[in-house]
């Protein structure tokens, strides 16, 4: 197996994000106190999870990768179904072995949930669409929900449950966008997808619906005084994309939800 081909089966920018979303998460609840290695376990378990979600889905997605994207790693050879399948296995033992290293029930719980919910979307519901594509935006939400847990902050403050469903409402937008420019591989796998069975335009229509809740949620901590004059700034400046494809739409979307990750915690402070 390729270090390159291994590497990009991992998509290290996304799992980074996640586990920057796992710290984001603890800040935001607000604990009493919190240690670096409290912190440094949340990014590792939130890192190596994401990282099996991201590998599992190549491992499952191979025939519809032959079509949509023949250069990832394992259509193109350059990592086989056999090391893709044990490099989302290591991964996941990684991030389960973090999570148990944190010393806390309720974290050991959500990190199972989360690598749950991961391959039950790859195994059994990527198939099923929308109820698929509200898998997948769960763990955007999670990982916030995770640090509050890991950190032994509040897990059901307003803020922080306004973030994770700001977050989750995006990923189902960016799903549905998604799906669009997949229409061809989705139909080998029979993947039900709104794009696939309703149209484009359809989809294009509910995935706008999904981005404007996900903004209706982030403004609410707005008018309630939950959020300061940073979060209004951030939020005000957000790019307001009108992109031309859907795979415009996904990096809009991505490089979105990374801003907002600092929005979030510039409205705590």
């Amino acid at each position: 197996m390729k270090a390159s081909g291994a590497l990009e089966l991992l998509r290290p920018v996304n799992c980074v994000m996640i586990g920057f979303a796992v710290i984001v998460g603890a800040y935001v609840s607000r604990p009493s106190s919190v240690s670096a290695a409290q912190l440094g376990l949340g990014f590792l378990t939130g890192f190596f999870i994401c990282a099996y979600s991201m590998s599992v889905n190549d491992v499952y997605d191979v025939e519809v990768d032959r079509i949509n994207q023949p250069d990832r790693p394992i259509p193109s050879g350059r990592v086989t179904l056999t090391e893709g399948f044990r490099l989302a296995t290591v991964v996941l033992v990684a991030g389960m072995a973090c999570a148990l290293l944190s010393l806390n029930i309720l974290a050991v719980v959500i990190a199972a949930a989360y690598a749950f919910l991961s391959w039950l979307y790859n195994a059994r519901m990527k198939k099923t669409g929308l109820p698929g594509n509200l898998i997948v935006a769960s763990s955007l939400a999670i990982p916030f929900i995770y640090g509050g847990a890991v950190s032994g902050g509040s897990i059901t403050g307003s803020l922080l449950l306004l973030m994770a469903l700001t977050a989750f409402f995006s990923g189902v937008g960016r799903e549905v966008v998604k799906a669009m420019a997949d229409v061809e591989g989705d139909a080998k796998r029979n993947v039900n997808s709104v794009a696939r069975h309703n149209g484009l335009r359809p989809a294009s229509r509910v995935g706008a619906l999904f981005f404007l809740l996900a903004v209706f949620t982030s403004w609410i901590p707005l008018v309630t005084g939950l959020a300061n004059e940073i979060y209004t700034l951030a939020v005000a400046i957000l790019v307001r994309p009108e992109p031309d494809s859907a795979h415009t739409v996904k990096r809009i979307a991505l490089a979105g939800m990374t801003v907002g990750l600092l929005v979030f915690i510039g409205g705590a402070v």
